[in-house]
C-alpha cells in the first residue's frame, strides 16, 4: 500500500520553489505504461505553463486541488477563453479537463498543490498539441502572457503578436 504524508506534499513543494520552473511533480504510478497516471504537482506563483491540449482521444485530465489556489483557463483553437474556473479551499475542488481541450493553469498561491489523474500511458506531447497562440517557455512574452493569463475572462482573446514568438 502507498500512503503520503503531508511532509511528503511539503517536500514536493520544497522541490517546485527552488526550481528553475517553479514546479515539480511526482508520479504515483510505477511507470509511464500504466493505464491510468497519477501524480502530484507542487505549483508556485509565476510557474508558467503553455496553453496545451491532449489531442489522443480519451486523454481527459482531473485535477484535484489539495491545497492553494489555481486559475484553470479553457481556450478555443484561436486563443479565446470559454471559460476560467477557480481551483480554491472555498470554491471548486476538483475539474475534469475533456481530451483536445485547450488549457491552462495559473497559481496564485506559494505552496499550491494538486493530484492529477488521467489515462495513460503517458505520451510525450507533440509540438502541435502546445498552442501556437502563445509564447514557449522562456520567450521574451513569457511573463506577459503569465500575467495576462492572470487576468483573463471567458471572451477575451490573446494578444495577436505572441503566435509569432512563440517559436
Amino acid at each position: 500500500m502507498k500512503q503520503y504524508t503531508q511532509q511528503d506534499l511539503n517536500d514536493l513543494s520544497t522541490q517546485a520553489r527552488q526550481s528553475p520552473r517553479l514546479r515539480s511533480h511526482k508520479n504515483i504510478h510505477a511507470e509511464l505504461e500504466d493505464p491510468v497516471q497519477r501524480l502530484f504537482i507542487a505549483f508556485e506563483p509565476e510557474t508558467y505553463i503553455r496553453p496545451h491540449r491532449h489531442s489522443d482521444a480519451g486523454k481527459w485530465e482531473c485535477f484535484t486541488l489539495l491545497e492553494g489556489h489555481l486559475s484553470l483557463l479553457i481556450f478555443d483553437d484561436t486563443g479565446t477563453v470559454l471559460d476560467r474556473v477557480e481551483l480554491a479551499a472555498d470554491q471548486t475542488r476538483v475539474t475534469e479537463i475533456p481530451p483536445n481541450t485547450w488549457h491552462t493553469l495559473v497559481c496564485f498561491a506559494p505552496g499550491t498543490q494538486a493530484l492529477e489523474v488521467k489515462p495513460g500511458p503517458y505520451v510525450q506531447p507533440s509540438p502541435e498539441d502546445f498552442a501556437a497562440w502563445a509564447p514557449a517557455e522562456n520567450m521574451p512574452d513569457t511573463a506577459a502572457a503569465l500575467q495576462w493569463f492572470s487576468n483573463a475572462r471567458p471572451g477575451d482573446t490573446v494578444p495577436a503578436q505572441w503566435a509569432t514568438e512563440s517559436c
